[in-house]
């Protein structure tokens, strides 16, 4: 993959362009063809799983395992469900389509989001058959980091999860040790202007630039691609024990 993306690999299906630009989100579609391209390109070159940190209702999603599906691979996105910080009651992104029906008799400041229906609904179109490449995981990003423990089983790890501090930083502190040498870190809302929107992304991508660990790659809009250094050729060891 060169500076701008291009992988040379054949373009995203139009079915499943269409049925991403349908899916609600937060991701541009220029973001998105960016992340698609990345993910196709490091999935057929390293043969590995595909991580995603924040589900959501599956809009990215849809490119990763569109993606994995052309390496024979899945892609795992964690999420646990319940709405990051912006998304709650009284906050700007709150849409009370996303309350969880369990409290529906409790007042607003209560309630709970629940978006996994809605990221099964997205995966749950037949005709893309893209549900069977898609490894949901419910929780919090810091507890399944744990669970899973330290190993280069990822070839990219996308993170978009919550925009705090304390939610990046434990990002990167659970599943950057994840990542496989050659494989890509991708990080969504990188704004290096702070008027443009929070620090926390920009900061994570600051702190994979100067560690000398990993050489950028991309920038489109506010996704920062980044290879991790290390041998690139061919399938991993972690690839073959997983095969």
């Amino acid at each position: 993959m060169d500076v701008t993306g291009n992988t040379g690999a054949r373009p995203l299906a139009p079915e499943v362009l269409a049925a991403f630009r349908a899916a609600r989100g937060f991701m541009p579609e220029d973001e998105g063809l960016a992340l698609h391209a990345a993910a196709v390109e490091v999935a057929v070159r390293l043969g590995l799983p595909l991580l995603e940190i924040g589900s959501y209702r599956g809009r990215s999603t849809l490119l990763l395992a569109e993606a994995a599906r052309r390496a024979g691979t899945v892609v795992v996105t964690v999420d646990h469900h319940r709405g990051s910080e912006e998304q709650q009651y009284g906050w700007e992104w709150h849409d009370p389509e996303l309350w969880d029906p369990a409290d529906a008799d409790l007042p607003p400041e209560r309630r709970r989001t629940d978006t996994l229906p809605f990221l099964r609904r997205t995966l749950a179109d037949r005709e893309l058959g893209l549900e069977e490449h898609v490894v949901a995981v419910v929780g919090r990003s810091p507890v399944v980091a744990r669970v899973l423990g330290p190993g280069p089983r990822f070839g990219l790890v996308f993170v978009d999860g919550g925009h705090t501090d304390e939610h990046a930083r434990a990002d990167w502190e659970g599943w950057v040790p994840q990542l496989a040498p050659g494989g890509l870190l991708v990080i969504h809302d990188v704004f290096p202007d702070p008027a443009d929107g929070g620090q926390a992304p920009y900061r994570i991508w600051r702190r994979a630039v100067e560690s000398g660990d990993f050489s950028p790659v991309s920038a489109t809009g506010s996704l920062r691609v980044l290879r991790r250094h290390g041998p690139t050729d061919g399938p991993t060891d972690g690839a073959a024990r997983q095969g």
